[in-house]
């Protein structure tokens, strides 16, 4: 499965990151830290709408695509349009906050550069985040791909059984049912019995085999209808664990 990076937690700690550093670069040169923080407030909107505009539409639709004059083009448009929407928030702030006078702003206020500067330095930061964040994720579901084509190669699973080494074809396993000391895997002849966990078994087997229970691991290709609370594999009915259900219901394609 993959996972996005859509973490709202992330999102919200890294914003109140930027608001704080903002404010403090322009309330140091400022000396009025309050006026700062309203004033990057109402410039912070025109960040996340850049920010999330650059990462979440031209990174993937035209940078990833290798459309790279296209990509080019559209962030050049992003900057101008973010600068002309900077300069409505100078205005609005040379108004409300300034009570017409630059001289109760500060220097950086009237700086548009310096607004610029901090503006793309900030979407700069949080596309290098987000991208080191997506390769992490994607590293992982490429090591799960190769644990997985590694298991696929095996045509059976090898367990140790009565002191021996067992060779259990795949196909012919229905369930794994955990019990006391011990477990038992049901095959189509026989039962065979392990010591093994069955938790070190899941690890072991191919994404064809789901768990649904903490004592019981079923075979797909075996299944044969299922409910809420139960599943039939062969002619034998298995209790769907309470905590099992949505990953049970996830696998098998369920709403």
């Amino acid at each position: 499965m993959i996972k996005k990076s859509s973490n709202p937690y992330y999102h919200i700690f890294y914003w109140i990151f930027v608001l704080l550093i903002l404010t403090l670069v322009f309330g140091l040169s400022w000396g009025n830290n309050i006026a700062a923080f309203f004033f990057i407030s109402m410039l912070l909107p025109i960040v996340l709408g850049t920010s999330y505009f650059f990462n979440y539409f031209l990174v993937p639709r035209y940078y990833l695509q290798k459309k790279y004059v296209r990509f080019g083009l559209y962030s050049f448009y992003t900057a101008i349009i973010s600068m002309y929407l900077e300069t409505i928030v100078l205005m609005f702030s040379f108004i409300y906050l300034g009570n017409f006078s630059f001289s109760n702003l500060g220097p950086n206020a009237s700086n548009t550069f310096l607004l610029a500067a901090l503006l793309y330095l900030m979407v700069f930061i949080g596309s290098f985040l987000l991208l080191s964040r997506q390769i992490r994720e994607k590293q992982q579901i490429i090591q799960e791909f190769m644990l997985e084509k590694e298991k696929m190669k095996q045509t059976y699973l090898e367990i140790i059984s009565n002191r021996k080494t067992s060779k259990i074809k795949y196909e012919d396993i229905i369930y794994i049912e955990s019990l006391s000391d011990y477990v038992n895997i049901h095959t189509s002849s026989e039962e065979i019995k392990t010591k093994e966990k069955i938790s070190n078994l899941e690890d072991r087997l191919p994404e064809n085999f789901l768990r649904i229970h903490r004592s019981f691991i079923i075979n797909k290709g075996r299944l044969k209808r299922f409910s809420y609370d139960h599943i039939l594999v062969d002619d034998i009915q298995l209790n769907i664990g309470r905590t099992y259900r949505k990953q049970v219901k996830e696998s098998l394609g369920v709403n």
